[in-house]
């Protein structure tokens, strides 16, 4: 089976031949990923146009709805994810911690928006400041979604935990997100983020996917993009290095 990446609303084959991921107890192929001619500059642009104006227009209290629907949803399908993670070689307490921790961040996530933030679609910082001498002229701050896009970029040991911790921030502030899972282990990832997909409870551009290499997608990071990085030092140092 080919993982197919979720790239600007539609899932999508690599071209290539793709990275073999095979189960660590006994050896047996159970997925290959590929991201060989996706378009990444696509993916970015989408999520900056369709992504953006899709969830900066939902409130606090929207958004924070909209992740314990999600986890809800996937609390309720976990047994196959569970028989996916034994394939990464996971106990059950391994896999306890990965799958229900992970949607774990998503309830915590939740509750934050209804006790810390308020019901609007943006966050008044601070009191109205004076901004003229006799105070003819008032200001005040707002704190609203970044206009860019989110890169993640996950560890292979947590395949679901890894990727809804940072969906979680991600999402209820508003900013679309693109997840890259370490290749191994990414038939778990593949099969969580399709239904969330398939639940129709995120908007149309708030969560892309690229299950396989990342080519060259940071090439297309610009302003107001973010890069959020969880990995080896090898890894690590490379990102150091972009320009």
């Amino acid at each position: 089976m080919k993982l197919k990446n979720y790239i600007a609303g539609q899932w999508l084959e690599g071209t290539g031949e793709g990275i073999e991921l095979r189960n660590a107890v006994n050896g047996e192929l159970v997925a290959i990923s590929d991201t060989d001619g996706i378009n990444f500059e696509e993916a970015l642009h989408y999520g900056r146009t369709v992504g953006y104006k899709n969830l900066s227009s939902m409130t606090f209290y929207d958004r924070g709805e909209m992740l314990k629907k999600v986890a809800l949803y996937l609390l309720e399908r976990k047994k196959k994810y569970y028989e996916l993670s034994y394939k990464t070689g996971a106990t059950h307490a391994d896999s306890w911690v990965d799958i229900e921790g992970g949607f774990g961040t998503f309830f915590t996530y939740s509750g934050l928006a209804k006790r810390m933030l308020p019901n609007t679609p943006f966050w008044v910082d601070g009191d109205v400041q004076k901004i003229s001498a006799n105070g003819t002229h008032l200001g005040t701050h707002i704190l609203t979604p970044s206009e860019g896009v989110s890169i993640q970029i996950n560890a292979y040991n947590f395949p679901v935990w890894g990727m809804l911790e940072k969906l979680s921030t991600s999402l209820l502030a508003g900013v679309p997100s693109i997840v890259k899972p370490s290749p191994y282990g990414s038939y778990l990832t593949n099969a969580v983020f399709q239904d969330m997909i398939e639940s129709g409870l995120l908007p149309e551009g708030a969560i892309q996917l690229v299950c396989g290499e990342p080519g060259n997608i940071l090439d297309y990071v610009q302003d107001g993009d973010s890069v959020l990085f969880t990995g080896s030092a090898n890894t690590g140092r490379k990102l150091k290095s972009l320009p």
